[in-house]
C-alpha cells in the first residue's frame, strides 16, 4: 500500500537544512489554495492534512471562504501558485474552471475531469478505455419527456437491456453519480425482492424491500452483481504511487453499519496486491485526479472498480495524514521549487522496516477449520408420483428441452405456474365431460392444483416438478397407481414439495453459527465482551478466508446463510446474506446427490433390507448377524425394541390409521375446523399428509413398502415437536416404534456390511473428500489471499494470523457417507489406538445424525517444529449428532467432551489441545473480570462423567474431571425457547414452537498429523477410480467459478463454552440479565450445570 517513490518514505521535514536560508529575502513561500465548500474544507481530515502541510517551511496554505467562491467574481478570489479545488454539493464547478485558466495554477486535481466524475455513464467509459476491469454493465438511457421509450425488456429474473441479458441478482445505479440510492434485486430462487442502498442515515446504509421490479422511470446502468465476500474494499491515492486501502462491510449485506465506541463507521486497512496498485495507479492517472477515492470489489480471485468517487481523504488514520501531507507537500515542492529558486531536494531515506509477527511459546496456532453440517429442522419432505399423457404436458417436456436428456426439472415460478395452468385446463375439461380423452386421474390433478397453489406465490425455494420420459410408458403399478392399459410414450411427473426450513431450524443455524465463533482464537477492541468476537475481528480484517458451500435444495442454502449470519453477528433478512455469502455448489456431486441414480451396490443393499424386514417373525441370531454385521450398540438395541419387524410395522400401520381418525374428528368440530398449526399448515394438509402415507406404507398385496418408514418417522418427529399442542393420541408409541424401524432403515440404506458402507459412502463423497483435502494443504503459505497491513493495524496484534474457513452445508446422505469414510475407511487402527477406539464406541452408539449434525476437521500449525516435520501441522477430528430428539435424555451416548487434554501434554502447563493462548498477544481479554475468583465459585458449566478442556472462556482450562458430580438440567429437553422467540400464550403459532438445542461437539481423535490424514484421503479417493473423472470435473468447475463466500467461521459446539452462560449462577435461566441478546450465545447450556459444592478449579494463566 505505502509504496510511494524512495523520496516519500517517513519523511522528516529536514527543517534544519532550511534554517538558514530563512533571512534571504529573494525566495518567496510558494501559496496553496484551498478551495472548496466550507464542509469540506473545514473537515477534520482536511484540517489534519494541512497542518502537517504548513511544518513544509516554504508552504503557506490559503483556505477560500465560502462566501468568497459563491458570491465573488473570480477576479476577486485570492491568489495561489498551487490549488487543490473539488466539487462537492453547490460548489460551483465553473467558477473554479474559469479561475483556473485566469490564474494558471499548479492543480492537485484536474477540474475539467470532475464534470466526468459526476456522471456514472462517463466514469464507466474512461474505466474501459483504461483497460480497467469493471462488472458488465448495459446503460438504459430514457427521455424524461417519454419514459416508455427505453430498451428494458423485464422477465422475471432477468432484464434485457440494449439486448445484453442481466440475470438476477444484478445491481440498478442511478446514471448521475450524485445519487445515491442503488437497488440490487435477487432472485425468486433465494426469494426475491430488493436491497435498496442509500446514503448512510444514522446506523443504516439499505434496507430489504419486498419489491421485484425494476424503477420505470429515470436513467439507468444495470451491471452484474458480484459476488465479493461481504466486504466492500475503499482505496484512496495520493498521487499514481501512493494508495490507502481499507474494508468496510458492505452496505448491500445487512445494511447495519457498524460503528465502533466513538460512533465512526468500523473500518480496517488492508494490503493491496500488485494488480491492486497498478489499477490504482491507473485510475488516479486516467482522471487527473492525485487524491482520488475509489471503491473495489474482490470477487472470484479478481479485483474490479465499481465506483470512483474523485477528492476524498481516509479519516481517522493518523499514518494516512503523515503520508498524505508528506507526498503532497514533496509534490508541490518538486513542480514549484525551481521556478521559485527554493533550495529544496528530495529527501531520501530507509526502506520500511516489514514487521514480523511471531506467536510466543508452544502454543499452536490455529489455522484451517473445515466443516461439513446437515441443514436445520424442516418441515415434512413429501411428493407425488404420476404419470401424464396429455400433449400440453409432452409440449411442455419439449419447451425446456427435456427431450435432451430425457429428464427435466421444473424450480423456476414462471415454469411452475404452466404446470398448474395446464393442471387447472384438465380439471376443468374433466368437469365438463366426464367421458373426455383426458388420462391423467382427476384426484392426482386435484392434488397437483393444490400443492401449486398452496401458498399463493411461487417461490422457487419450496417446490419442484421433475418429468421423465417413458417409452412405453410406467413399467409397474406402485401402490398409488392404478394399472393403466395404455401403451406407448408417456411421462412419469413427480411433484415434490415440503422440505424447507422451519423458523427452529433458522434458529438453530443462526445460535450454531453464533457458537461456531467461540472456535477461534482471541477476541478485543470494539467487539470485546462478546464471545467469538475474536472471529469477527479475523473476519473483518481480511485475515479470515471463508467460504461457505451449499448443495442446491433451498433448505440447505438456507440454512448455511442462516449459520453465516449468526457466524459473523449480521442483521435483518436472510436472502441478501444468501445472495452474497453461499455458494451453491451444485457442482457435480460436491454436495448434491443424484438420489434418482442410486449405485448398483444400494439397489443390492435395499433389496436385501426390505427382505429381511419383511419376514413375519423375531429376528434370530442370523438376522442380528445379516443387518448388525459391525455390531453396532445403537442397531442392536432398535432390533431389541422391534424383535418382529412385521408385527411392529402392524402396529405403526395401526397408529396411523388411529392418528389420521383423530385428525379427520378435529376436522368435523368446528372449533378446530381453522386452526392454524406450526409454519401455517392446516389440520387439512395435515390430514393429507397422514392419508397418503397410511396408503403407501402398506402396499395392495398386504406387504409393508420399508422405503415409507423415513418419511413416517419424520412425520411424527416434526409433529411431536411443532404440534404438540393438538395433544393427539398414542402419538410418543407411533414416535418410539417408527423410531426404531428408522434407526435400523436409514443407516443401513447406506452400507449393511463395512466394505458396502465403504463402497456407498465413496459414490456420495470422493469430490467432497477430494476438496477437503485441497482445503488441508492449501493452508501453509497463501500469497494470493487477503492480508492485512502490518503498519497501519495498530490494535490489531497479530496482523500476520491468517485462517482459513471452509463450511460445506448438505443433508443427510453426505454426513452419514462421510462419517462412514472416516469410520471405516482405515484412518487408525482400534486395537492400537485408544482414544480412536473409545470414539468408534461412541460413534456406533449414536442412533441418528439428526439435523444441524457436524463434522469439524481443524488443523493447527506448531511453529518451533520444523517446517518439514511430521509433528509441524496436527489435525482434530470432532462431531456432534446435532439437534437433541425429543426422547433423547437417558439414551445419549457421552463422548469424552470437546478437546480433552490427551495424556502426554498433561504435565505440560499450556494445554496443547486448546485454543491457541493468545493471552500475551491480546492486551485486553475478551472478558474483563475484577474478580477471578468470583468465576471459579460460580461458574462452572461442567458435562457430568468428562473433562472439558474448553468448557469456561477460551482464555482459561479447567483440569478437572467431574465424574462424580450431581447435576441437573437446565431445561427439560425440547422444552426451551429461543431467547429471539417471546413466549406467547397460545402454542401453536408460528415461531412459537420449541427449538430444542444441539448437542455440543464430541472429539474424535486430537492428534493426527497432517501427513496421515493426506495419505488416509489419498487412499480413500484412489480406490475409488470411476469417480476420478467425475470428481476432476466437479473441481475444475469448482475453481472456474469461485464465487464462493468468504466468511470465517469457528467451530464451536452448542454448549455453554464461550459464553456468558459460564459466568452466571446456575440458578438464572439463559437470557435473563444485563447482556444483550445479540451478543448472548443463545445455544443454552446443553451440557448440565453442577453445583458448586466443594469443586476445586485449577485455571491454567
Amino acid at each position: 500500500m505505502g509504496q510511494m517513490d524512495a523520496g516519500m518514505k517517513n519523511e522528516l521535514f529536514r527543517e534544519e537544512e532550511m534554517d538558514d536560508d530563512d533571512e534571504s529575502p529573494s525566495e518567496r513561500q510558494i501559496v496553496v489554495g484551498i478551495c472548496a465548500m466550507t464542509k469540506k474544507s473545514k473537515s477534520k481530515p482536511m484540517t489534519q492534512i494541512l497542518e502537517r502541510l504548513c511544518k513544509f517551511d516554504y508552504i503557506d496554505v490559503v483556505i477560500f471562504p465560502e462566501e468568497v467562491i459563491l458570491e465573488e467574481p473570480v477576479e476577486k478570489w485570492p491568489l495561489c501558485d498551487c490549488l487543490i479545488s473539488f466539487h462537492s454539493k453547490g460548489f460551483p464547478l465553473d467558477k473554479a474552471v474559469e479561475y483556473a485558466k485566469l490564474r494558471n495554477p499548479l492543480l492537485i486535481n484536474d477540474l475539467n475531469m470532475q464534470y466526468f466524475i459526476q456522471d456514472r455513464r462517463e466514469v464507466y467509459r474512461i474505466l474501459q478505455e483504461e483497460g480497467i476491469d469493471l462488472p458488465r454493465y448495459a446503460v438504459l438511457n430514457r427521455d424524461p419527456d417519454n419514459p416508455e421509450e427505453c430498451n428494458l425488456v423485464e422477465g422475471e429474473d432477468q432484464v434485457e437491456v440494449n439486448g445484453e441479458v442481466f440475470h438476477k441478482p444484478f445491481v440498478e445505479k442511478p446514471v448521475c453519480a450524485e445519487d445515491h440510492n442503488v437497488y440490487i434485486y435477487y432472485p425468486t430462487s433465494a426469494g426475491g425482492g430488493s436491497q435498496r442502498l442509500f446514503r448512510k442515515i444514522g446506523s443504516r446504509s439499505s434496507v430489504y424491500s419486498p419489491e421485484s421490479s425494476v424503477r420505470k422511470t429515470g436513467s439507468y446502468i444495470y451491471e452484474e452483481f458480484m459476488p465479493t465476500d461481504g466486504t466492500d474494499v475503499k482505496v484512496y491515492t495520493v498521487g499514481p504511487d501512493y494508495a490507502h486501502a481499507e474494508a468496510r462491510k458492505s452496505p448491500a449485506l445487512d445494511g447495519k453499519v457498524e460503528r465502533d465506541s466513538e460512533g465512526k463507521e468500523i473500518r480496517y486497512p488492508v494490503m493491496l496486491t500488485a494488480m491492486e496498485k497498478l489499477v490504482a495507479r491507473k485510475v488516479c492517472l486516467a482522471f487527473k485526479q492525485t487524491v482520488c477515492g475509489f471503491d473495489l470489489l474482490r470477487a472470484n480471485g479478481h479485483s474490479f472498480v465499481c465506483d470512483v468517487n474523485g477528492f476524498s481523504f481516509v479519516k481517522n488514520s493518523m499514518k494516512y495524514y503523515d503520508d498524505c501531507a508528506k507526498v503532497l507537500g514533496n509534490m508541490v515542492m518538486r513542480e514549484l521549487a525551481p521556478q521559485l529558486h527554493i533550495p529544496w531536494s528530495i529527501p531520501m531515506e530507509a526502506e520500511d522496516i516489514p514487521i514480523v509477527p511471531t506467536t510466543s511459546g508452544t502454543m499452536m496456532e490455529l489455522r484451517c477449520v473445515i466443516a461439513i453440517i446437515r441443514h436445520g429442522d424442516r418441515t415434512p419432505k413429501q411428493k407425488m408420483k404420476m404419470e401424464v399423457r396429455h400433449p400440453l404436458f409432452f409440449e411442455l417436456f419439449e419447451k425446456y428441452g427435456g427431450y435432451k436428456t430425457g429428464k427435466l426439472k421444473l424450480k423456476k415460478p414462471k415454469q411452475l405456474q404452466e404446470v398448474l395452468d395446464i393442471a387447472r385446463l384438465l380439471l376443468v375439461e374433466l368437469g365438463q365431460h366426464t367421458d373426455c380423452e383426458i388420462e391423467e386421474k382427476k384426484s392426482k390433478l386435484e392434488q397437483l392444483k393444490t400443492v401449486l397453489e398452496m401458498y399463493g406465490h411461487f417461490s422457487g425455494i419450496n417446490r419442484k416438478v421433475q418429468l421423465t420420459y417413458l417409452r412405453n410408458g410406467k413399467p409397474k403399478a406402485s401402490s398409488e397407481e392404478e394399472d393403466s392399459k395404455k401403451d406407448g410414450p408417456s411421462l412419469l411427473l413427480v411433484l415434490k414439495w415440503g422440505g424447507e426450513l422451519t423458523p427452529a431450524g433458522r434458529v438453530q443455524a443462526e445460535e450454531l453459527g453464533r457458537a461456531f465463533r467461540c472456535m477461534y482464537p482471541g477476541g478485543q477492541g470494539d467487539y470485546a465482551g462478546f464471545p467469538g468476537c475474536g472471529l469477527l475481528r479475523l473476519h473483518s480484517t481480511y485475515r479470515h478466508d471463508l467460504k461457505i458451500y451449499a448443495s442446491d435444495e433451498g433448505r440447505v442454502q438456507m440454512t448455511a446463510a442462516a449459520f453465516a449470519k449468526g457466524l459473523l453477528a449480521l442483521e435483518g433478512e436472510l436472502t441478501p446474506i444468501l445472495v452474497q455469502m453461499v455458494k451453491s455448489a451444485n457442482m457435480n456431486g460436491l454436495l448434491d446427490s443424484d438420489s434418482d441414480s442410486l449405485t448398483d451396490c444400494q439397489q443390492k443393499v435395499k433389496a436385501r433390507l426390505h427382505e429381511i424386514m419383511q419376514k413375519d417373525q423375531d429376528f434370530t441370531e442370523q438376522d442380528y448377524q445379516k443387518l448388525a454385521p459391525t455390531g453396532s450398540p445403537s442397531l442392536v438395541n432398535s432390533m431389541k425394541v422391534i424383535e418382529n419387524p412385521v408385527k411392529t410395522c402392524d402396529k405403526v400401520y395401526a397408529l396411523i390409521q388411529s392418528l389420521t381418525s383423530q385428525i379427520r374428528k378435529r376436522l368435523e368440530d368446528p372449533k378446530s375446523a381453522d386452526l392454524q398449526l406450526y409454519h401455517s399448515e392446516t389440520l387439512e394438509l395435515m390430514l393429507q399428509r397422514w392419508s397418503k402415507l397410511e396408503r403407501d406404507f402398506r402396499m395392495k398385496n398386504g406387504r409393508y413398502d420399508i422405503s415409507k418408514i423415513p418419511d413416517i418417522y419424520d412425520c411424527i418427529k416434526y409433529d411431536l415437536q411443532h404440534n404438540a399442542s393438538l395433544d393427539l393420541e398414542d402419538t410418543r408409541e407411533l414416535f418410539r416404534l417408527s423410531r426404531a424401524l428408522a434407526d435400523i432403515v436409514i443407516p443401513q440404506e447406506y452400507g449393511i456390511n463395512r466394505a458396502e458402507k465403504l463402497d456407498i459412502a465413496q459414490a456420495y463423497c470422493v469430490p467432497l473428500m477430494k476438496k477437503i483435502q485441497l482445503d488441508l494443504q492449501r493452508t501453509h503459505e497463501d500469497e494470493a489471499v487477503n492480508k492485512l497491513h502490518p503498519l497501519y493495524s495498530r490494535g490489531v496484534m497479530s496482523p500476520g494470523r491468517h485462517v482459513r474457513t471452509r463450511l460445506y452445508f448438505t443433508s443427510e446422505s453426505h454426513v452419514h457417507s462421510l462419517l462412514s469414510i472416516f469410520r471405516y475407511g482405515g484412518l487408525l487402527n482400534e486395537e492400537k489406538d485408544q482414544q480412536w477406539k473409545q470414539a468408534m464406541d461412541y460413534l456406533s452408539a449414536v442412533t441418528e445424525l439428526n439435523y444441524m449434525t457436524q463434522i469439524v476437521i481443524m488443523l493447527y500449525e506448531d511453529n518451533n517444529k520444523d517446517p518439514s516435520s511430521e509433528e509441524r501441522f496436527h489435525v482434530e477430528l470432532h462431531f456432534s449428532p446435532g439437534v437433541k430428539g425429543c426422547e433423547d435424555e437417558e439414551t445419549i451416548p457421552l463422548g469424552f467432551g470437546f478437546r480433552p487434554a490427551s495424556s502426554e501434554n498433561e504435565d505440560k502447563k499450556p494445554n496443547q489441545g486448546s485454543l491457541e493462548d493468545l493471552s500475551q498477544d491480546e492486551p485486553d481479554q475478551a472478558l474483563q473480570v475484577s474478580d477471578p475468583i468470583n468465576i471459579q465459585r460460580r461458574s462452572p458449566m461442567i458435562r457430568n462423567r468428562k473433562t472439558g478442556s474448553m468448557e469456561v472462556l477460551s482464555e482459561t482450562s479447567p483440569t478437572h474431571s467431574a465424574k462424580g458430580c450431581t447435576s441437573h438440567r437446565l431445561f427439560i429437553s425440547c422444552s426451551r425457547q429461543s431467547p429471539e422467540i417471546k413466549p406467547a400464550s397460545g402454542l401453536g403459532f408460528e415461531g412459537c414452537s420449541m427449538v430444542p438445542s444441539i448437542y455440543p461437539l464430541e472429539t474424535l481423535h486430537n492428534s493426527l498429523s497432517l501427513k496421515q490424514v493426506d495419505e488416509f484421503l489419498n487412499s480413500v479417493c484412489e480406490s475409488n477410480s470411476e469417480v476420478q473423472a467425475k470428481t476432476m470435473k466437479a473441481l475444475s468447475g469448482l475453481f472456474a467459478s469461485q464465487s464462493q463466500i468468504s466468511l470465517y467461521s469457528p467451530q464451536q459446539p452448542l454448549s455453554s463454552s464461550g459464553s456468558e452462560a459460564s459466568l452466571r449462577p446456575p440458578s438464572q435461566p439463559l437470557w435473563h440479565g444485563s447482556i444483550p441478546s445479540s451478543a448472548v450465545s443463545s445455544a443454552g447450556p446443553s451440557s448440565p450445570i453442577t453445583e458448586s459444592s466443594g469443586l476445586n478449579f485449577s485455571f491454567s494463566e
